[in-house]
């Protein structure tokens, strides 16, 4: 019996030719005819020419369309069959330049996790065997606890300040002194509140940790006080002007707003913040956790690790070139572990915890600064409470007043080097300027890395020699030049060279 062609099939197979479609669809197509000329003389005729035809009518109807799209049919009698083409389309490698960032690496980052772990805790064994025990109590603190009583009490009376800059704020309010005074009163009483607590820490034999916690504390009410003063001239001079009514920029001295302001985490003040609903309890005991443990581990790396290497080093700027980059690389990995330590425990467990303790609401204390492809990305997005600052109560106030933008950026880094020398000098007892000097070093920094930005057009190049000036270099460099003064300081009673 003559099988006659199914007009469907023949119509199909002329518009995919005719319609220039690819050969692998061709192919596909005449297949199927073939297949189903064989299932008709087997008796399945009828269900072969159900699928030809809605198959032939979707390449009739979308000719064009299926160039591209991989051949597939529920049933594997029909479809994977040797002679249906295997490469149908244009692809490129997983790893290739081109695809590298349009696919998950989530495997990738789980086996760096385990090869991490695996490396440090060999290390942690080898360290544990080689020097045993070496976690002191007197690094952190004093061995005579009343020691640091004056640091203690000096502390406790800090929040008088910002109640100083209250009652002039009000004073003014009631018309009771000029502008003029209440600006020479302002500046009078945020410099006396970090003038200080620096006399209290050069006066006493404290511990290292406790002047860096008062001296934090200081430049934190400093800058809190600033904004303070700053922010209330400004709304005063919005309400005298025409804008008088605009919302948000009424003039208000509110007591409530200042307290709530100088124990919230922002150095921005204002009147009213976003907040939330309420506070989620067992959230912030889990995050207080992850404090106590992120910080056992930091003093960990310090006692076990920095120490050891930093006491058996010479000096950087006195040893031979090749000594220094091995000591600096030597201590850069465990430097880098305290410093993403101390970022994750107070820029994300800290200030998320205060934050939920007080329903504050806008929680962006940090960008995705590790993205960073220039220095100058790296300081606008790692520390944002200070970034915020930097830019409402310097950078732009500049701007305004007609200074260019680039002296601008140079004042800013500028107070920013003097707040971090204060950090680190006055609890050392130590004047040498290098903080000062490395944060005035990013200026050149942030020029150079900008420069190679545009050059190589490539964020891997950036991000990778941020990395390296930052972390790699520059802070190791900054712990042995600190070290090494401030134990030629005291006598070099606990160097141990080699």
């Amino acid at each position: 019996m003559a099988i006659s062609k199914s007009p469907e099939i023949s119509s199909g197979t002329a518009t995919v030719i005719g319609t220039s479609q690819s050969d692998s669809d061709v192919s596909h197509l005449s297949l199927r005819r073939r297949s189903a000329t064989a299932a008709r003389d087997s008796g399945d005729g009828e269900a072969v020419d159900d699928r030809d035809r809605m198959e032939s009518a979707n390449f009739t109807s979308n000719p064009g369309e299926n160039v591209n799209e991989n051949p597939t049919n529920s049933d594997t009698r029909f479809t994977y069959r040797a002679s249906v083409p295997a490469h149908w389309k244009i692809r490129e490698s997983p790893l290739s330049s081109d695809n590298i960032f349009k696919q998950s690496h989530a495997g990738l980052f789980n086996l760096c996790v385990v090869v991490l772990v695996a490396v440090n805790s060999r290390l942690i064994i080898e360290n544990l065997m080689k020097y045993g025990w070496l976690i002191r109590s007197d690094f952190w603190f004093s061995s005579t606890s009343l020691r640091d009583w004056p640091l203690f009490m000096c502390c406790l009376t800090l929040p008088i300040f910002p109640l100083a800059a209250f009652v002039v704020e009000k004073l003014l309010q009631q018309n009771h002194i000029s502008e003029r005074a209440v600006i020479w009163l302002h500046v009078l009483i945020s410099t006396i509140a970090v003038l200080y607590p620096v006399i209290v820490i050069l006066r006493c034999d404290s511990a290292f940790l406790s002047g860096i916690a008062l001296m934090l504390f200081a430049c934190i009410v400093w800058l809190k006080l600033v904004s303070y003063a700053h922010t209330n001239s400004d709304m005063r001079s919005v309400a005298k002007s025409a804008e008088k009514g605009s919302a948000g920029c009424m003039y208000d001295v509110n007591f409530k707003s200042l307290v709530y302001f100088m124990v919230a985490p922002t150095l921005c003040y204002q009147i009213s913040y976003p907040r939330t609903q309420t506070i989620r309890k067992s959230w912030v005991v889990r995050q207080f956790i992850k404090l106590i443990i992120f910080t056992g581990l930091m003093g960990f790396i310090i006692e076990q690790y920095i120490n050891p290497i930093v006491q058996n080093s010479r000096h950087p700027l006195e040893a031979n070139f090749l000594y220094a980059i091995e000591r600096i690389l030597k201590l850069s990995v465990p430097n880098l572990y305290v410093w993403l330590c101390m970022f994750y425990c107070f820029f994300h467990l800290w200030l998320n915890i205060l934050a939920e303790l007080l329903r504050f609401g806008d929680r962006e204390f940090y960008k995705d600064w590790w993205n960073a492809k220039t220095v100058e990305e790296y300081w606008r997005m790692w520390n944002m409470p200070v970034h915020k600052w930097m830019v409402r109560h310097v950078y732009l106030p500049c701007l305004r007043n007609g200074i260019p933008k680039g002296v601008a950026i140079l004042i800013a880094f500028f107070v920013s080097a003097v707040f971090h020398e204060l950090c680190v000098a006055v609890p050392c007892h130590l004047f040498k300027f290098w903080a000062f000097i490395g944060i005035m070093f990013q200026v050149p920094l942030v020029l150079i890395t900008s420069y190679l930005q545009n050059k190589f057009r490539s964020s891997m190049v950036g991000n990778m020699i941020f990395w390296f000036i930052f972390c790699i270099l520059g802070q190791p460099t900054c712990v042995l030049l600190y070290y090494h003064d401030l134990m030629n300081r005291k006598g070099g009673a606990e160097l141990n060279l080699p």
